[in-house]
């Protein structure tokens, strides 16, 4: 009788555990992830998105990405800011800039909660490809190969999603390792 209680006990503890652990939101620039923080707020611990957060911060779009929402962002590594030809971040982060840049980052965001599975289902039911348009205007498409989303910007560049559905109090971030520009 013992060992039977220790063991059901022991199942219910790992049940548990494995739920708390699907629950979990993936690490992110050597950073845990809190679904209960906004995306301003998790994005700021990020080692990865230290050009985003001073992007962010430039554009003067902190409280827009800290409201309720829900948003969708492809959020561009450090590594993909630093692709862009030299002197492109520097050139942006100036405040005279600041409408070109805002034009950019908003680019990045969609009005409304869009996770993985969802994106995915998207891009099947539509052939392959699903055009979307962002907060900022612009239209991109989404497609899904090899095991991965992939978002071509208004210029016919590829970013991939390398860490998806990073779920937010106010919506959804998906990593992507390109920085995707509007039509020019």
């Amino acid at each position: 009788m013992k060992n039977a209680t220790l063991f059901t006990t022991l199942a219910a503890s790992t049940m548990l555990a494995t739920t708390a652990f699907a629950d979990m939101n993936p690490m992110v620039g050597g950073a845990e992830m809190f679904p209960t923080k906004n995306i301003v707020e998790n994005a700021v611990n990020s080692a990865d998105h230290t050009t985003l957060v001073a992007a962010v911060k430039a554009a003067g779009l902190v409280d827009t990405l800290s409201s309720e929402g829900p948003f969708t962002v492809f959020a561009p590594t450090n590594e993909a800011f630093a692709a862009l030809p030299e002197g492109t971040v520097d050139t942006l982060l100036k405040p005279e800039n600041k409408d070109q840049l805002t034009k950019i980052l908003t680019c990045h965001v969609v009005g409304k909660k869009v996770m993985s599975d969802a994106l995915q289902g998207m891009i099947k039911d539509e052939g392959g490809m699903h055009p979307f348009k962002t907060v900022g205007g612009c239209e991109y498409t989404a497609k899904y190969d090899n095991g991965m989303i992939m978002i071509m910007d208004g210029q016919g560049n590829t970013a991939n999603v390398t860490i998806a559905d990073v779920q937010q109090s106010n919506g959804v971030i998906h990593v992507i390792d390109a920085v995707l520009l509007p039509a020019s």
